[in-house]
């Protein structure tokens, strides 16, 4: 009995063994978790300490944003320092309008700061379409930060600017403007835009996704941005008014379709005056409308013009131009004048017919009355005794065909006929001023040549550089250079002072002042066509005084004047009133004579 229960014993121990696939299946499973453990370790190892930096790095990147810092916008003054253009600081209020959950409790609670009523406020909240709604550009600083502290959600407050012309629509066709985003766009605005504009600056934050600073964090700059560089003017403001205010009601009162008028301090080359306007009331025709800022300058329809016309527009100058073939022939000692010639009514040249613009038979005039008269014919047979090669020598002499160190943006040189493109007909053309075009700047360069004793000045329109910290610094002086003898010049001011005394330029008359002019009415070329407008001119004076000792030369140019077409009827009074003008408000001594013209004065006309 004893032997069976020590066998059944035996066997009971031995079926409790495990078989050995279970134990292999239970090491196996301990090994692919402790390797596992071991793989997740090192890459928990990997995350934590060795790539720590890269993904500290992804972390941060997510609430961090760096901004860009606008740098303000440096002013423009005239030359006694007012201000003509200058940005103020504002806030840009921007709503990313995905973030916004509750637009009316938002935009009840922000309409009294941003100033924008609550249901326009509420539409601009609601859009729910691109994440990107400005709310206010030019919200004033005080308000801006009143709004950032009160941390809207959806809701980013930064630094702005709003650019600001205190005098109104005064010089605006010359300063120019800037566009949406703050840069120049046109004129001077355009073209110092890099030295206007400073650079900008970087500033780190971190924000949520809602644009919210997040809290207890602080903005860095990452770098400053630096102020721009502002610019003072050669432009004086108050002639600037009376020049446009002069310009705008001739405009209107002879139906011309532009202006141009220019004054230039006759030693220094300085513009102090450039005034270019559009009468939007008067028909612009097959040439096109005139683009234009569209804000009145105080007289109905004119308007401040987008392109410089002195410097953008060439247009063909007529009797203005003939200062190149009497100044030609003087210098060649070809006449003088008291030289009589004999002059027709009319002579055929180049397979063209030219004539004056008045009847008349045989005539013996002196060069003195063919220039006061504006002879087209004396003139043309004053340009046959120099020659081709040396009108247009002279033409080049004078400055014309090359753009001024000015650079205006746009600026053109002039379109100038040459040796190589010389047809029979401009032996004719050419001394009366019909076939080169040119802009108003190089015709009142070249008698500001004649102004100053016979030394071309150039133009220029920036006095100085106004920096940050209120210092100046003056640009360099013009360039000069000799075109003219002394006698040769002395005799071209008697001639051009005869013009207004005794001639077609009697309107630009100042009492108590010598006053030495031209007069210029050209026809205007249909545009792709070899024919003209009909009854389409531009009227041109140009001129200088006191005559005797020229302080201040000016150029009047109407383009298209209906009521009279003359420039000496159309544009000659606008010189008269704002030359005088400018001579009172410089103190320019008066010679105390009463000049009236002669019996007889006004004589023949300038047509070409």
């Amino acid at each position: 009995m004893s032997t069976h229960l020590t066998t059944s014993h035996a066997r009971t121990t031995s079926t409790r063994r495990q078989p050995t696939s279970v134990v292999r299946r239970v090491k196996l499973v301990r090994g692919v978790a402790l390797a596992a453990f071991l793989a997740l370790a090192g890459d928990l190892f990997f995350v934590q300490v060795r790539a720590h930096a890269h993904w500290a790095a992804l972390s941060v990147a997510q609430v961090r944003e760096d901004l860009t810092t606008t740098a303000l916008r440096a002013g423009i003054f005239d030359r006694y320092g007012q201000i003509l253009a200058v940005s103020r600081p504002t806030s840009l209020v921007i709503a990313d309008d995905m973030q916004i959950a509750h637009p009316v409790t938002e935009a009840q609670a922000m309409a009294p700061i941003v100033h924008v009523p609550v249901a326009k406020l509420i539409k601009l909240l609601s859009q729910k379409n691109n994440g990107y709604v400005i709310v206010n550009n030019a919200l004033d600083l005080t308000a801006g930060r009143q709004l950032s502290s009160m941390a809207f959600p959806g809701i980013v407050v930064q630094n702005s600017s709003v650019r600001t012309y205190p005098n109104g629509p005064v010089a605006t066709s010359l300063i120019g403007g800037t566009n949406a985003a703050g840069a120049g766009s046109a004129g001077l605005e355009y073209e110092f835009q890099s030295t206007l504009a400073g650079q900008s600056g970087i500033t780190r934050a971190f924000v949520s996704a809602s644009g919210v600073n997040l809290p207890s964090s602080a903005t860095t700059v990452i770098r400053a941005a630096k102020p721009g560089v502002g610019l003072e003017l050669t432009l004086d403001s108050s002639l600037q008014f009376v020049t446009e205010r002069a310009l705008a009601r001739q405009l209107s009162a002879t139906d011309a379709v532009t202006g141009q008028a220019v004054v230039m301090d006759v030693k220094t080359g300085e513009i102090l005056a450039d005034a270019s306007l559009v009468n939007t009331k008067a028909k612009a025709g097959v040439l096109g409308p005139v683009p234009a800022w569209g804000q009145s300058i105080g007289v109905a329809g004119v308007q401040q013009t987008i392109n410089n016309l002195p410097f953008t527009q060439a247009y063909e100058p007529g009797s203005v131009f003939k200062v190149v073939t009497f100044s030609a022939a003087l210098q060649d000692g070809v006449v003088t004048p008291n030289t009589v010639i004999t002059v027709p009514n009319g002579a055929m040249v180049g397979g063209r017919y030219f004539h004056d613009a008045e009847n008349h038979g045989l005539e013996h005039l002196t060069v003195t009355q063919v220039l006061a008269q504006s002879s087209n014919i004396g003139t043309y047979l004053i340009g046959r005794r120099v020659g081709e090669s040396g009108l247009l020598a002279q033409v080049e002499r004078l400055g014309f065909g090359s753009v001024t160190p000015v650079n205006y943006p746009g600026e053109t040189a002039g379109l100038l006929v040459t040796a190589a493109n010389w047809y029979g007909s401009d032996a004719a053309a050419l001394p009366i001023g019909q076939v080169d075009a040119v802009p108003a700047i190089q015709v009142l360069d070249a008698y500001n040549t004649i102004a100053n004793g016979g030394v071309y000045v150039a133009p220029k329109i920036v006095r100085g550089y106004v920096y940050a910290n209120g210092s100046l610094r003056a640009t360099a002086d013009s360039a000069t250079h000799v075109v003219l003898s002394t006698t040769v010049d002395e005799t071209m001011k008697h001639l051009l002072e005869q013009v207004v005394l005794e001639g077609t330029g009697t309107n630009a008359i100042i009492p108590g002042y010598a006053v030495a002019g031209k007069t210029g009415t050209a026809s205007i070329p249909f545009p792709g066509k070899d024919k003209l407008l009909t009854g389409a001119y531009n009227a041109t004076f140009v001129g200088f005084a006191p005559a005797e000792a020229p302080v201040l030369s000016m150029i009047v140019v109407l383009e298209r004047p209906l009521t009279t077409i003359f420039g000496g009827s159309a544009s000659a009074p606008v010189f008269q009133q704002v030359m005088s003008y400018a001579l009172h408000h410089y103190d320019i001594p008066s010679n105390g004579t009463i000049v009236r013209p002669l019996t007889g004065a006004n004589f023949g006309s300038d047509v070409t």
